[in-house]
């Protein structure tokens, strides 16, 4: 690929480059490896818990180019509440492969709505997609954000309102 758009791979400084390459892109493409820890609500907490600021990487599955952003993901526990940093662990689980952002924001709420069974998730993504800022439009700086609510976040006013003024959508 390098070869067809016209860089000399024979150089000193760039005949390593095609490796060096395929080594970036295996480790924007693996995750760690992690174990959901989850642990019992003996205290009985009932209210929004939401973790903002999770920065995470992707690339788009159209062009090949990063996508960055920070993720905020809420829930209402249930019988169990998770181990904090395992909130960034399943934003970076989704994020590291070849994605659409629709489509990682669904998956993050789905999973934690699956393995948490909790009273309700939100998840809202912003980020700079390096496809429309580089090339194309080149629309430097322009955000875009989804966001992907579950149970009572989505079925209740209140709760919803709650988790965006929360999460701090919009600023």
């Amino acid at each position: 690929m390098l070869s067809s758009l016209g860089m000399d791979i024979a150089g000193e400084t760039t005949q390593r480059t095609p490796e060096r390459m395929a080594a970036a892109y295996r480790e924007l493409l693996q995750p760690r490896e992690f174990n959901l820890t989850t642990f019992p609500n003996e205290e009985g907490y009932d209210g929004l818990l939401i973790q903002k600021d999770i920065a995470f990487v992707s690339l788009c599955e159209h062009h090949g180019l990063p996508f960055t952003g920070r993720a905020t993901v809420g829930y209402l526990p249930g019988e169990r509440i998770v181990g904090l940093s395992k909130l960034a662990r399943v934003v970076e689980q989704f994020s590291r492969r070849f994605q659409v952002q629709e489509r990682l924001t669904k998956q993050i709420a789905t999973y934690l709505e699956q393995h948490l069974t909790p009273g309700g998730v939100g998840v809202v993504m912003q980020a700079e997609h390096m496809c429309m800022t580089l090339r194309g439009v080149q629309a430097a700086g322009t955000t875009t954000v989804t966001s992907s609510l579950r149970g009572l976040l989505l079925k209740d006013d209140r709760t919803r309102t709650e988790f965006f003024n929360l999460a701090g959508a919009g600023r």
